[in-house]
């Protein structure tokens, strides 16, 4: 069992910007695909952006808002939500597969899953 561990989350205004953070095992960032998913009660886990080495994808909901950069020197993979939403909150999970992916892999794909971080946007 790997753990990935998020933090970064909290309470935000809608049109602000948010900063999540992923800390991975040591092996993992540059070498993994890193992916980002969130998930609102009652529903499934929706991925949003996805890291494979240079490549990143994102679901089509996110484009143009979400990013997905990473500092593998300090083994940390980021989400940065620009000009949030309210519908963008959520509980957000770091998730990790030692294969390529992108953001039509779902949930199930992925071996490697971390406790989840709370993002609550207001108006």
């Amino acid at each position: 069992q790997e753990d990935l561990v998020e933090s970064g989350g909290g309470s935000v205004q809608a049109g602000g910007f948010l900063r999540l953070s992923c800390k991975t095992p040591g092996y993992m960032c540059g070498n993994y695909c890193m992916a980002w998913f969130r998930q609102v009660p009652g529903k499934g886990r929706e991925g949003v952006a996805t890291s494979y080495y240079r490549t990143t994808t994102f679901a089509d909901s996110v484009k143009g808002r979400f990013t997905i950069p990473k500092n593998c020197n300090e083994d940390t993979v980021y989400l940065d939500i620009n000009s949030v939403k309210p519908e963008d909150s959520a509980m957000y999970y770091c998730a990790a597969v030692n294969q390529q992916c992108n953001s039509n892999n779902g949930p199930g794909f992925y071996r490697y899953w971390g406790q989840g971080t709370q993002v609550t946007v207001s108006q």
